[in-house]
This record gives C-alpha cells, structure tokens and sequence, in this order.
C-alpha cells in the first residue's frame, strides 16, 4: 500500500471510530429533522418545518447578512502628491517620501513656491521639454527624463532650488528634504 492509501484508511478508521464513541443518542437532530430511529432518513411528511421569526414594526426581524460598505472615495487629483507609504514619519507641513505629480498644463505654477518631502520623495513634472528643468544642488537629487516627464528623485537631506521655466518666465520652487 502506498502511503496516500494508508493515510486513507487511518483517516477513514478514525473518524469511523469517533462517531461508533459516541452512541446514536449523542448527536442532536439538525433543526430541519424531527428525532427519530437512527439511519432513517426523513421523507416529506416528517420534515418539520422551521417557524419564521416575526418582527414589529418597530423592530424588524434580525438579518445575516452584512451591510453594504460604501465605495471608496477617489484618492487621487491632479496636481495633488500621490501618496505611498512614507519611508519616514511626515508631519503636517512636511510630506512623507511620496510622489508629487506637477502636470504643468493644468497647475498655476506661480502660487507654488515650496515644498517639503522626506528623502526618496519624487517631483514629477509633466508636459515640459528635455534639459528645461535645472536644481541648484544636484548631489542632492536623482534626475530623469523621458517622454515630457522629469522626474526629480531627492536621494539626500538639504534644500533645493527646482527652476521650471514657463511662458517665458522661469519660476522656482524650493524644495527641502528631510
């Protein structure tokens, strides 16, 4: 005999065993079955029939089911950092290690003047030209571009001074890293 085959029997052994322990009168009808002789099954005629809970008005019959859970709000807008888990604690004027999405197209970029992050946070400007965008400490950051996104990865603590020209005007925003 294979051991599978052996497990098989020990299993079937046991739980044999188990039931022939406990005598016919141990176990209690399910709710649905009236008590009668061992090893009859019910027909028809001899299922009882569970009584449906009635409930005031006031007060309806309970329920099993759960209620319904809203549906998630949207977490995400334009213009608004991208959260992920910070890589270290932020505070309230202070941004976690996230990533910050600045979609030049669709954001005053003359009302923002600085930011905060923790180390390892990404600047994420969209819609701009390769070699446009210029910081004045760039030991400080990781710099990439690709297809009118530069990413600006902030790989040591220290401030930053981001240069983004638009319409013919450069703007900077300072960025300090913790």
């Amino acid at each position: 005999m294979s051991r599978r085959s052996i497990r098989r029997v020990v299993v079937v052994l046991a739980a044999t065993v188990g039931v022939a322990a406990c005598g016919a009168d141990a176990v209690s009808p399910l709710p649905v079955q009236p008590p009668g002789p061992t090893g009859a099954t019910p027909t028809p005629s001899t299922i009882s029939t569970i009584p449906t809970p009635t409930g005031s008005p006031s007060r309806p019959p309970p329920t099993s089911a759960r209620p319904a859970a809203p549906p998630p709000a949207p977490t995400r807008t334009r213009g608004t950092p991208r959260t992920t888990p910070p890589a270290t604690d932020a505070t309230p004027a202070c941004q976690g290690a996230v990533r910050y999405d600045l979609p030049l197209a669709e954001t005053e970029i003359e009302l923002l003047k600085s930011l905060c992050f923790a180390t390892g946070a990404v600047l994420r400007i969209q819609g701009i030209g390769p070699g446009l965008v210029t910081v004045d400490r760039p030991e400080l950051v990781s710099q990439q571009y690709e297809a009118g996104v530069v990413d600006i990865r902030f790989v040591r603590p220290g401030t930053v001074a981001v240069t983004i020209p638009k319409d013919g005007r450069e703007h900077t925003i300072t960025v300090v890293v913790r």
